[in-house]
């Protein structure tokens, strides 16, 4: 578990330092604490570079409407990851915070662990505040999809009334799926009239 957690952290630091964000840089001070905490969630080369992604890479070639669900998504995933991973950190007391060694000096084990603590809430909160200005549309819909997963099928209420609302679920889906097509069907139409020699 620790090891997936460790695993998760690097690809999302490798990630994060690497690839533009919305139209803007990842950070100079983001970079830095994303270097800090790699250093604490340290893991063998063999491991970071096995060839396995965290989060897979291929819904990312699709259309931009997927790829920004996808990617509220992921960043849901990390906000949940980052919540888990301050949990299982030591917490810190009063006493291990201001204890000092005999020379006078702060322990590095509680240094260290409020380092990794502070580091986390920051690389948290630049997370929630890009969910928060750019994809907040994305997370209301994960929302309602994961809300699909908790339906009760077993319950013979659920069944009856999910029943009668299929006739309307089902034009409305087919309704969809048509207009997809429309509009796929028109693209080409209008790009092979824009040829030139056509």
């Amino acid at each position: 578990m620790l090891l997936a957690v460790m695993r998760t952290v690097v690809c999302l630091c490798m990630w994060l330092s690497v690839h533009w964000v919305s139209g803007t840089y990842v950070p100079q001070d983001m970079n830095r604490t994303l270097q800090n905490l790699r250093q604490h969630y340290k893991i063998s080369k063999e491991d970071l570079f096995d060839g396995q992604h965290v989060f897979p890479r291929e819904p990312l070639k699709g259309k931009m409407e997927s790829k920004m669900l996808f990617m509220g998504g992921v960043l849901e995933a990390y906000e949940k990851l980052f919540g888990h991973m301050l949990r299982q950190l030591p917490t810190p007391s009063p006493q291990l915070a201001i204890s000092k060694d005999k020379a006078g000096t702060s322990t590095a084990g509680a240094s260290a662990s409020g380092d990794v603590r502070s580091n986390l809430k920051k690389v948290l909160e630049k997370i929630e505040e890009l969910k928060r200005h750019r994809y907040q549309e994305q997370v209301k819909l994960l929302q309602g999809l994961q809300n699909l997963k908790h339906i009760e099928m077993d319950n013979l209420k659920i069944q009856s009334k999910a029943l009668w609302e299929l006739p309307w679920i089902y034009e409305e889906a087919s309704l969809l799926a048509n207009n997809v097509m429309k509009r796929k069907r028109r693209r080409r139409q209008t790009r092979t009239k824009t040829r030139p020699g056509v």
